[in-house]
């Protein structure tokens, strides 16, 4: 397909152009991801492809990353073993299916899982479960018509309005209580010790995939609480649990990484260089 460019390059621009080709934005081409932006104007022709061997480009240890701001919630249409061995859970959704691919990640009560399936006129999508995902989470739990918070990692436009989540379920946590105080809830939810330790007063927690402020720790119970406004309450789906049941904890991952700076010997290193 011809189309025309009305740039006026310097002699130094074009040498530089002449190491690229143009590709038209819905040729099979286009979907390869080289780093330059779309030329909008003032011609259709879009991206500037380098002509060889692209670069290896170093991967991200991290591959997805959510808010912790439930987007909606969704319903368990089925769940259970399958042939090959292995566990898949179909869960109903609508705003998780707009835009969504093979492979995608999407927090299912914030742990991390892959869709392996979806179908826009059934409404839902289906994600595969390993062995130890169903021993460290809440997700074992789970029967036909359970309602399930839902997040789709974040793009490079979303907004950032809660805390990172990785998805990376650190335990599970029981509740202990739940007490109404005006139409607000307060939850106490009681976790290991080794997960209570990264627990602060006014910190960041992810409990079943929801941004959470801690208000207290109790050290001693080794329990935590929080509290839920009306409208979140309406949001997600732990006002819905009981007392005794379980829900999945994510901790600020920054308190890790200060562990292991503090415990690595960094300060000293800093402070006798």
């Amino acid at each position: 397909m011809a189309a025309s460019c009305s740039l006026a390059f310097s002699s130094k621009t074009t040498k530089t152009l002449s190491m690229y080709r143009f590709v038209n934005p819905k040729s099979r081409l286009s979907n390869i991801d080289c780093g330059f932006n779309y030329i909008t104007k003032p011609s259709i022709l879009c991206v500037f492809i380098p002509l060889g061997k692209p670069k290896a480009r170093r991967q991200s240890t991290i591959q997805c990353l959510f808010t912790g701001i439930v987007e909606e919630m969704g319903t368990i249409k089925q769940l259970g073993d399958t042939k090959h061995g292995g566990f898949d859970m179909k869960i109903g959704a609508k705003t998780i299916l707009e835009g969504i691919n093979l492979g995608d990640s999407i927090a299912v009560n914030g742990t991390c899982l892959t869709v392996t399936n979806f179908d826009h006129k059934a409404s839902d999508f289906m994600v595969g479960l390993a062995p130890e995902t169903l021993r460290k989470t809440s997700l074992i739990e789970l029967e036909v018509g359970s309602l399930v918070n839902l997040e789709r990692a974040v793009t490079p436009t979303s907004r950032m309005g809660g805390h990172f989540v990785q998805g990376h379920v650190d335990g599970a946590g029981e509740i202990v209580s739940m007490d109404p105080e005006g139409d607000s809830l307060w939850v106490k939810v009681k976790a290991a010790k080794d997960l209570l330790k990264y627990i602060v007063p006014k910190g960041f927690i992810a409990v079943d995939g929801t941004s959470l402020t801690v208000v207290d720790v109790f050290d001693e119970e080794e329990c935590f609480n929080f509290m839920l406004v009306a409208y979140t309450q309406q949001k997600i789906v732990i006002p819905l649990k009981k007392v005794g049941q379980k829900v999945n904890l994510e901790v600020d991952i920054l308190g890790k990484y200060v562990e292991r700076l503090l415990s690595s010997g960094f300060v000293d290193s800093i402070k006798n260089p």
